[in-house]
Order: C-alpha cells, then structure tokens, then sequence
C-alpha cells in the first residue's frame, strides 16, 4: 500500500534547507526509497513549509529512514528549524492520479519490445478480464498474461492513450492501436499488413493502484478486415 509521510515544520533559514535536501538527494542516489517529494509554502506564513514524501510501502520508508545519510540530513535539517518538526504517517486508501498512471504504464509494457514484464505491480494475481470477444473472461494474471501473449506474438504494436477519465476505484481510458502482423492470428497467416484500431476500456483498481478488473471494446471487426479476413465474404 502506498505511503505518504507529511512533515510540518517552521524555518527562517529555508534556503539553507533547501541545499541541505539537495545534499540529501546527492548523497542518497540509488539507495532512497522515496517515489515522489514536494515541498510547499504557507501563503499566510513564510516561515511555514509542509513537506510530502511518497514511497511505494510503509516498509520501504522504514528503510529509508535507516540509511545512515537519512539520519544526519535529517539531525541537520532539525538544527534549520525554528521548532522541532511534527510527521504525520499516512497509508493512502484512494488515489486516483495512481490509477491513472498505472493504467498508462500497463498499456506501454503490453506493447514494450522483449520479454513481457511480469506485470505483478500493476495486475493483481485474481484480476478479472471481460473482452466480448471472448467466449469466457480471462480471470487471474496468468491466464491475462497468456492473452496478452498472444496479441504479441501476433503483431508489434503500442497503444497511443486519447483520453483518460478517474471517478472513484475506476479509469475510462479511450486509446488507438497501431500494429504490424508478423505472426498468425486467429487463423489468419502473418500478412505484414499495417493495421490499426480503436478501442475504449474502463479499469477498476484496488486500493494500492493494482488493476482488478477490466472491460474492453474495441473495433475487432475493422482489424479483421484490414486483415483481410473479410475479402470472401465480400465478393
């Protein structure tokens, strides 16, 4: 579960605090755990600054907060302060700008050139897929897996996300597909054909961002004639 610590503290020497975070940063390459920080001013009160550092587990702040370098930067930045800075421990419980961008970063690695990604930090193990193109829902991360190995193995392609819209655990996320067959797909032998394809599907994610469950549509019928699989039918 993503955690969040917010530290509220008081300071006239900011800009000596400021350096002193950069030392931090220097200091720490490759070893700090935290995913995202900002600092922010008080409007009302120059002297006032709340800082919020992000990292992926509770876990991975605690071992943050035993690099040795954490715990001099942070005897220092103590000493910068007009009073003893206060930290509130916070487990997120709902965030959607997360969801958002995990969805993002699970359609890039569909498409990533390689080995597929094990995908276990953005798909949870029972996720459950609905694609009316197929007779069952493909149902634990696995079975997911094997899907998405197929549409791989079958052409190169990536995903273009048009729009993206959050409401509470879900992400409606509106994409076009862009592919070259190369391999044999539902049948139909690899044609090098370039194909594309348009499709909307709606996300649920649980709580630490992983994704539960999925509906897609998408155009399956367009593909299918840009394949060619159409022409008898036509004539």
């Amino acid at each position: 579960m993503t955690f969040v610590q917010v530290i509220d503290c008081r300071t006239s020497r900011f800009d000596e605090m400021n350096r002193l975070m950069d030392t931090w940063v220097e200091q720490t390459k490759g070893k700090r755990t935290a995913t995202h920080n900002l600092i922010g001013k008080d409007r009302s009160d120059n002297s006032h600054f709340i800082e919020i550092v992000e990292f992926p587990s509770y876990e991975e702040a605690m071992r943050n907060s035993k690099l040795p370098e954490t715990d001099r930067i942070f005897q220092e930045m103590v000493a910068l302060c007009d009073e003893m800075p206060t930290f509130t421990d916070l487990d997120i419980v709902r965030d959607e700008q997360l969801y958002a961008a995990n969805v993002r970063r699970l359609l890039d690695e569909i498409g990533s050139a390689g080995e597929l990604p094990p995908l276990n930090d953005l798909v949870a193990e029972n996720c459950h897929d609905h694609d009316p193109a197929n007779e069952q829902d493909t149902i634990g991360l696995d079975a997911i897996r094997r899907e998405m190995e197929m549409w791989r193995g079958a052409f190169d392609f990536a995903f273009t996300v048009e729009d993206q819209i959050s409401e509470g655990d879900r992400v409606c996320t509106r994409w076009t597909w862009n592919a070259t067959q190369k391999g044999d797909f539902l049948g139909i032998p690899s044609t090098g054909r370039k194909v594309s394809m348009t499709g909307c599907t709606v996300f649920r994610c649980r709580e630490d961002g992983k994704i539960v469950e999925s509906w897609w549509q998408y155009d399956r019928l367009g593909l299918m004639s840009q394949l060619g699989a159409l022409d008898a039918l036509e004539t």
